[in-house]
């Protein structure tokens, strides 16, 4: 599926959508070998697509988890006050 190229590469963590306009319009993106400009399209899947002479790794899938949180766990990695956390609950899911 085609997506503009800016998103394309804000989603591979390289730069802002802002960031990658500018880089898009100073010529230092390539797809498939060709100087790619503001409004083009690829599919990430098929298209080769090169960021400042070096090519574009694939994104990695998104898993997204719902999570019915108990009364009393908190939000966050860490408690100072050692109460429990989703990330206890969710251990055996993290890479991490």
């Amino acid at each position: 599926m085609e997506e503009r190229l800016q998103k394309i590469i804000a989603a591979a963590g390289l730069a802002s959508r802002r960031e990658a306009e500018e880089w898009i319009a100073a010529g230092k993106v390539l797809v498939n070998g060709k100087v790619a400009t503001l409004g083009t399209k690829a599919d990430p899947s098929k298209d080769k697509i090169v960021v400042d002479q070096k090519p574009l790794s694939q994104a990695e899938e998104k898993v997204y988890y719902l999570f019915n949180k108990p009364m009393h766990v908190m939000v966050t990695r860490h408690d100072p006050e050692d109460r429990p956390t989703i990330y206890d609950y969710l251990k055996r899911f993290l890479k991490k």
